[in-house]
């Protein structure tokens, strides 16, 4: 033998294993390491693609109250809103507006002209006239009517011109007709109106854009002196006179007969021009658009206008920031990009490994379960971008989506996983706003307050308790903090406050609403939810009650002791038993096959072989699971029918098809394996005590004196060979609460079969 062979073994033989280091790059090579790895690095892009990492945050708020003076860190231009809105309502005001014009009136005014010229000539004389069609003619003085020798003067002029000497309608009519039409020609083209109808605000006051109706492009630009009423009178008196001078009459007669004619139409005029208020519009549309927005350019070190030191901020003065803001983030360079990118992802991957290593430790089932990891993830996710749109200045409500995360976790899964989830969603979210620590606190604070009282919701009032709650932490907390940090107790500083605790009120609300959501979607089941599931008017327990009232009597029993169980180790008792309610559900389809259902005493096992008895036995699990799901019983309680009994052996059968064998030498080696229930074991706490409770109970009915310390006995000879059985190795469940459980299992059972006092007979009468 060679001594270096020799050698080369024996260092071989001593080699340590390998280190923590190694079995962590060891590990992370493994295909689900990655895998989740993958997934939140996927997160993490989310996350970053929805805060925008990659450019600095805008840390600036309403109502807060800077120390110093704002100054520009960077070059740029803002648009002086005021100036630019003033050059346009200038703009604006010097459109010319447009009016439609629709003279069909006035042409209908001249013939009901002529015929009243008609009407009043036909007449032999003055006393046969209608008067009253008559004075239409005549203005209504300040004295009164005028004289009835005016008036007859005037009939007389006026008929010796227009009445027809042969019956027929006197040549003059004509001309009276061309001369009505020639004199009201201008006003049938540019119209007629009382007053403009636009403000002053909406357009020019001295010329307005006439045009026909449905004819936009004939507008004609026309002064408003030309077309108002009360302006036109005289100009269109010597138009009638102009126009009737072909007529042969004296000047006085032409001029009076003009001015009855006027009189008549002038009283009759009415307005043909209406505003046009949708081409008006599109005008002043055009005019505003071709107005440039007037700039403020500001240097780096200039003052920003508006801002003074321990004044609230405004929205204006916010609109001024959030143009710096925008400038910051356009003259980035790809090197500050790249850092702040990694910076970004440096924490993210910092909190990963923090969440990580705690989860492994005290919650593993949570990385195990792919689909659990990626639903927290994706809440998680949603979260950050939720409460980063929700920090918009014009709302203000960021604590509402991480307060309803810290809340639905708690409810979900534990108080202090929901502390430390939500404290990292509050830092990736303070950060990606721009805010300091002072937020950072106030969010914690408000958060940690909620997972205090939301863990155990019996009651959807707790809900709204816990909003108050976490509203008068979230008060307080915001106004110490505040001062803290240097601002000013004053109004604002208190609105901040009161706008965080309004926040923490809205998201216990909001809560209690979609608490049905969060239960279907994180697959979990709150006390309410259990409450009402536990009702023993539920169709499967009533179903069990009429075909296997043993199992029935057993599950009741089963679910009390397992209840107190629980509850002594911190574990959620309400859970336990409801699980129990449900547990041997599986059973009432064979009913008769199991020994609490068996009141005739006819045993059926004692016709089957132990194999086939064992396989009817094991069935019940798979049943009763399946009858779950048909029924739509949530996955928590299925799991408590598939774990009660873990992968246990089915000893007394186990043992008859041992003795069998024993008997028959050429019998085949007993396979232990087929009489072991097909499992999980226990993956929780709340399953270890069921399944506990589930065996010491079932025992106890065989003692034929269940005294205290037979009891105490049975339960810790059960539970130390479920132990060595390896069943609570899944569980986290501790060696302490196991005795813990164990303790209180004896003080239950041995108050249900405690002693009583044998009565003496009554003595017989003599």
């Amino acid at each position: 033998m060679s001594t270096t062979g020799s050698y080369k073994r024996a260092r071989s033989a001593l080699e340590l294993p390998p280190g923590q280091i190694a079995r962590a790059f060891r590990s992370v090579r493994r295909p689900d390491v990655l895998l989740r790895a993958a997934i939140c690095l996927g997160a993490a892009v989310c996350m970053f693609a929805a805060t925008g990492g990659w450019q600095p945050a805008f840390s600036y708020r309403t109502r807060y109250v800077p120390d110093r003076k704002l100054t520009a860190s960077t070059s740029f231009e803002v648009k002086d809103v005021t100036a630019t809105d003033r050059a346009r309502e200038k703009a604006i005001a010097e459109v010319i507006t447009y009016y439609t014009n629709d003279p069909s009136q006035l042409v209908q005014l001249q013939n009901a002209l002529i015929d009243r010229v008609l009407q009043v000539t036909k007449v032999e004389d003055f006393g046969s006239v209608d008067q009253a069609v008559w004075r239409e003619f005549f203005a209504p003085g300040p004295n009164g009517p005028v004289s009835e020798e005016v008036s007859q003067a005037a009939f007389a002029e006026m008929q010796a011109v227009f009445a027809s000497k042969e019956g027929g309608e006197s040549a003059n009519i004509a001309v009276l007709r061309k001369a009505l039409a020639n004199a009201l020609q201008d006003h049938e083209d540019k119209g007629l109106l009382t007053n403009l109808t636009h403000n002053m605000a909406d357009g020019n006051q001295t010329l307005i854009m006439t045009h026909p109706v449905g004819d936009v492009a004939a507008a004609r630009l026309t002064p408003v002196s030309e077309v108002r009423i009360g302006e036109v009178g005289g100009r269109l008196e010597a138009k009638l006179a102009a126009e009737l001078s072909s007529l042969t009459m004296t000047d006085h007669e032409r001029d009076s007969i003009a001015k009855r004619l006027y009189v008549w139409l002038h009283q009759r005029l009415k307005p043909t021009l209406v505003y046009d208020q949708t081409t008006t519009a599109e005008k002043q549309a055009e005019a505003a658009a071709e107005v440039k927005d007037v700039m403020v350019s500001y240097a780096v070190g200039d003052a920003l206008a508006g801002i003074e030191a321990h004044r609230p901020l405004t929205a204006a003065n916010l609109l001024l920031l959030r143009k710096e803001h925008e400038a910051v983030v356009a003259h980035q360079s790809w090197t500050d990009i790249v850092a702040r990118t990694l910076a970004e992802f440096g924490m993210y991957a910092a909190l990963y490994l923090l969440c990580g290593v705690y989860l492994f430790y005290r919650d593993r089932r949570l990385l195990t379960d792919l689909w659990r990891f990626l639903t927290l993830l994706a809440y998680v996710v949603l979260t950050v971008a939720f409460a980063w749109q929700a920090a918009r200045d014009q709302w203000r409500v960021e604590l509402i989506p991480i307060l309803l995360f810290g809340m639905t976790i708690a409810i979900a899964y534990r108080q202090d996983l929901a502390l430390l989830l939500a404290s990292a969603v509050s830092l990736v979210v303070v950060l990606s706003l721009g805010a300091g620590l002072g937020e950072f606190v106030i969010f914690v604070s408000a958060v940690a307050a909620s997972i205090v009282v939301a863990q155990r919701i019996r009651t959807r009032t707790r809900l709204i308790f816990a909003g108050l709650w976490s509203a008068l932490v979230a008060f307080a907390t915001a106004v110490g903090v505040e001062i803290l940090v240097g601002q000013p107790f004053t109004q604002s500083l208190l609105l901040n406050a009161a706008w965080y605790a309004f926040s923490a009120l809205v998201a216990s609300v909001l809560m209690a609403g979609l608490l049905p959501f969060f239960e279907k979607l994180l697959d979990f089941q709150t006390d309410l939810s259990l409450l009402e599931l536990g009702d023993q008017s539920h169709p499967l327990l009533q179903e069990l009650v009429r075909r296997a009232p043993g199992t029935y009597n057993h599950s009741i029993n089963v679910a009390s002791i397992g209840e107190a169980a629980a509850e002594s180790i911190g574990a959620n008792g309400l859970l336990v038993r409801v699980g129990a309610y449900f547990h041997d559900i599986g059973k009432m389809l064979k009913p008769g096959y199991f020994v609490e259902n068996q009141s005739d005493g006819a045993n059926r096992h004692d016709t089957l072989a132990p194999a086939m008895s064992t396989l009817v036995i094991i069935a019940h699990v798979k049943d009763g699971a399946e009858l779950a799901r048909q029924n739509g019983l949530p996955e928590c309680i299925i799991d408590f029918i598939e774990q009660h009994h873990g992968t246990t052996l089915v000893e007394y059968f186990y043992v008859q098809a041992a003795r069998k064998v024993e008997a028959d030498p050429d019998a085949k080696t007993l396979d232990e394996s087929s009489f072991r229930y097909p499992g999980p074991k226990p993956q929780t706490r709340e399953a270890a005590v069921m399944m506990l409770t589930d065996a010491v109970e079932s025992a106890c009915r065989t003692l034929v004196d269940p005294g205290p310390a037979r009891i105490e006995s049975l339960v810790n000879d059960i539970a130390m060979k479920r132990l060595l059985d390896g069943q609570f190795d899944e569980s986290a469940l501790t060696l302490k609460e196991l005795h813990t459980v164990q303790q209180s299992l004896i003080k239950s059972l041995t108050a249900v079969y405690h002693g009583r006092v044998k009565y003496p007979a009554k003595p017989q009468s003599a």
